[in-house]
């Protein structure tokens, strides 16, 4: 972390791979007119925050693609089992550097002020180690979808859970209780990110296929940060159309 009387000094970083199982080549599909990753990294180019913007890939293909954008690229390992683990790989040659902000390559209409809030959140806590972001969920189909993962939090607004089954089970409905949809969009102290690499993954992680419950079941604490932004990923071919129309419509206002 920062020494004291420091500032810190913040990467955003896009982890970008080819060989996705259920849409291989991702990042290179065109919608309206460029690359997903185009997308991506020029609504991040906009954070206000950032020191450092990089793509992390494994493929060449998706090197030339993010440099003939003008995007700053690292050249990963074709081995790393998650994004995390890409993004502490490209991190490395910077020293520099005292957070990290894991973007998701998939999240065209990324929120560059809700990046810009989750960095402020982080940096103004020297002893948080990560961050997160969640939105209300405003469709009760989602609780029972298992593509849309849901956090419950505690008083101080803390992760208790993350899970791909309906969570909380409502049993009964308290009024103001709003169930979240958690957003793939993490910061990481950089200490703690070089910590989480490290860890194996825990049983939680691997029933859920959720890599944040390492850090849970590690006994590490994660900030959610709650927000309106109900931004959406590409996650099947099928969804292009659907966020064809949201981007189309988000360049025309």
């Amino acid at each position: 972390m920062p020494a004291e009387g420091t500032t810190a000094k913040v990467a955003g970083i896009i982890p970008a791979r080819w060989g996705s199982s259920r849409f291989p080549g991702k990042p290179l599909h065109h919608l309206v007119g460029k690359s997903l990753l185009r997308h991506v990294f020029e609504r991040v180019d906009k954070c206000e925050r950032l020191d450092l913007l990089l793509v992390a890939t494994d493929d060449v293909r998706i090197e030339e693609e993010a440099l003939s954008f003008g995007a700053e690229v690292v050249m990963t390992s074709p081995d790393h089992p998650t994004g995390t683990d890409r993004i502490a790989e490209a991190v490395e040659p910077h020293p520099e550097i005292t957070h990290v902000i894991n973007i998701q390559g998939d999240e065209p209409l990324v929120d560059p002020v809700l990046v810009d809030s989750l960095v402020t959140a982080l940096a103004a806590e020297p002893d948080l180690p990560m961050i997160t972001a969640a939105n209300p969920v405003t469709d009760p189909a989602q609780l029972d979808d298992p593509d849309i993962v849901k956090v419950v939090v505690d008083g101080g607004g803390n992760a208790l859970y993350f899970s791909r089954s309906p969570l909380p089970f409502l049993r009964t409905r308290p009024d103001t209780l709003v169930p979240l949809r958690h957003m793939g969009l993490y910061g990481y102290r950089r200490d703690f990110l070089e910590q989480f690499v490290s860890w194996p993954p825990g049983l939680l992680e691997q029933a859920e296929q959720l890599e944040q419950l390492r850090a849970l079941e590690n006994g590490a604490r994660i900030r959610v940060v709650l927000t309106e932004d109900h931004s959406i990923g590409l996650d099947t071919p099928e969804q292009v159309p659907h966020l064809e129309a949201l981007l189309a419509a988000c360049n025309s206002s």
